[in-house]
């Protein structure tokens, strides 16, 4: 196969990957090269939204990563999903949109020394390319709706458009214990109550791919290669500093070199992108010796510094309420939720896996929401298995601002293998004792009066244990992953030894080279990280067409 060469070459068409190549290439002067290692985003339960179910841990969409066996998690190994689809993790995630709060941003941009990277100046790069469903014609919004959401964009947010009396009641009961409403949980103090708003276009899941690719596809300038495994870089090292001068890729069982005139862009995500850079020599010196591979650039902050939301899912065994428990577990129930959705495209099958969200404090200690909540209308024993025959809520409760950290480092020079992924959960006192804190807030919400009509019974982690050191071992052995992994090659200062991208993206000591994606975050979002990431390489979209 003969070399290429193009512009720009685009490494993962996920979330920040579709945005970059849409970006890059609305310039025809532009050539534009897009690798996807997955297949196209053509299964069906992709686009039906409570598909996750069988994306997730599915190798025709899912990486299908593990955890290394984790201490804080007493020992356990969790599932690890990151998208290898087009759309990559928009393709598989739970649609939720979240942008954090004020607080993060202007904490990046002290991290950094970079102003736009405040809220002020991230607000315009959310509002890009949104299109909020409050801003159509005859829609509901507030008056000052428009100074912080998009109207026209590419990407769509949608109420949801189910409701469940027992998550109405559960609400009510968060105001009971001094949760407020909102509205809103996007204008940078997200304190409050609401159903989540979701990514989604009349009950189907709306991805990055369908927002930013498919109406540009056919470009003359746009080349999309998917089914395309990226093996390394190529890097040269014949003058002064180290510049990126393309890819090696694996395509149709043949191996070959495509050439980039300017950039090299990973968009490959918080574990593809460090791992593509420490097979190439980019990352810790250490590491890199264990592996026989030579040092590009000594980068110890590639793969470390792992961040990720523990969610601990609390469950509530209840009695008189309608939850998908009871609908789903018989033949009748079932085909009533497959007729609804083939007629109206609502009910169960248009849900996300979430859909009541409360953002509120774990103790007074915090002067900020610290934690959120994911409630859902069902229980399950574990992610993948059936779902429990009795009527049950699960209420999930997230640490959103861990102190743990852990690490993502390859195993080999095998760029097919896995790396080894430690995400270090509970690893500090300050994250064990925000987790026991959040149960008790759980406990303090479910017994609530509006709550009480359900006679509600907690089956996880149960009332007998109620100490600090109980409520964490416990967090450890029901807490799992909410899919929010980022920070392995976070930006900083230039006296930030660990930095690995400065405040533009662009990687250390290699010219030609950035990361675009959630990997690049100092700190995670207290929130759900996908649209955080769109707004990351809408940014990074401009400082890449400008050169700066």
């Amino acid at each position: 196969m003969a070399e290429q060469e193009f512009d720009y070459i685009v490494v993962g068409a996920g979330t920040a990957g579709c945005l970059l190549a849409n970006r890059l290439s609305a310039d025809p002067a532009n050539r534009v090269l897009l690798i996807e290692a997955g297949g196209r985003d053509n299964y069906h339960w992709i686009h039906i939204p409570v598909g996750y179910l069988y994306c997730i841990d599915n190798p025709r969409t899912d990486w299908r990563y593990r955890t290394e066996p984790d201490a804080g998690l007493n020992g356990r190994s969790l599932i690890y999903p990151r998208g290898k689809t087009l759309g990559g993790c928009s393709s598989i995630n739970g649609m939720l949109y979240i942008r954090g709060q004020a607080r993060d941003y202007d904490g990046w941009a002290e991290l950094t020394g970079e102003p736009e990277w405040r809220w002020e100046r991230c607000l315009p790069d959310f509002r890009r390319h949104e299109h909020h469903y409050r801003l159509d014609e005859g829609g509901d919004a507030d008056p000052d709706h428009a100074d912080y959401h998009g109207h026209g964009g590419e990407w769509r947010v949608e109420k949801q458009r189910l409701r469940w009396q027992v998550l109405d009641d559960f609400a009510t009961a968060a105001v009971e214990a001094g949760i407020p409403r909102t509205r809103d949980f996007n204008r940078g103090d997200n304190e409050g109550v609401d159903y989540f708003e979701v990514n989604q276009r009349r009950g189907f899941r709306w991805n990055t791919a369908k927002a930013f690719l498919r109406d540009v596809e056919r470009r003359d300038n746009l080349t999309l290669w998917h089914s395309t495994q990226v093996l390394g870089l190529e890097l040269d090292r014949e003058e002064g500093e180290p510049r990126a001068r393309g890819v090696r890729v694996e395509r149709g069982g043949e191996q070959t070199v495509v050439r980039a005139g300017r950039e090299v862009i990973l968009a490959a995500g918080a574990i593809g992108s460090p791992q593509l850079l420490q097979l190439s020599g980019i990352g810790p010196a250490a590491l890199l010796a264990e592996h026989d591979i030579p040092v590009v650039a000594d980068l110890p902050g590639v793969g470390e510094n792992l961040q990720d939301h523990l969610q601990i899912r609390s469950v509530y065994k209840v009695t008189g309420a309608r939850t998908l428990n009871t609908m789903a577990n018989s033949l009748v129930g079932k085909a009533k939720i497959g007729l609804e959705y083939a007629l109206k495209r609502s009910g169960p099958m248009s849900m996300a896996p979430s859909q009541l969200c409360a953002f509120t404090r774990s103790s007074e200690a915090f002067t900020h929401p610290n934690i959120e909540y994911h409630v859902q209308p069902l229980s399950l024993p574990a992610f993948g298995q059936p779902l429990d025959t009795f009527p049950a809520i699960t209420a999930s409760v997230c640490n959103l601002n861990p102190t743990s950290r852990g690490t993502v480092r390859i195993r080999s020079r095998d760029p097919r293998q896995a790396p080894a992924i430690a995400p270090n959960y509970l690893s500090t006192p300050e994250d064990r004792q925000v987790a026991a804190d959040s149960l008790r807030v759980t406990r303090r919400i479910a017994s609530q009066p509006a709550f009480a009509r359900y006679a509600p019974e907690e089956v996880k982690p149960g009332l007998e244990y109620q100490s600090d050191d109980d409520l964490a071992r416990l967090a450890g052995d029901i807490g799992t992953t909410i899919f929010h992994p980022v920070g392995t090659a976070k930006m900083g200062r230039d006296d930030d030894p660990m930095a690995v991208v400065d405040p533009h993206l662009r990687v250390r000591g290699v010219a030609g080279l950035r990361v675009v994606d959630a990997s690049v975050m100092p700190t995670i979002t207290s929130g759900n990280t996908n649209s955080p990431t769109l707004m990351i390489a809408e940014k990074a979209a401009r400082w890449i067409l400008a050169g700066a």
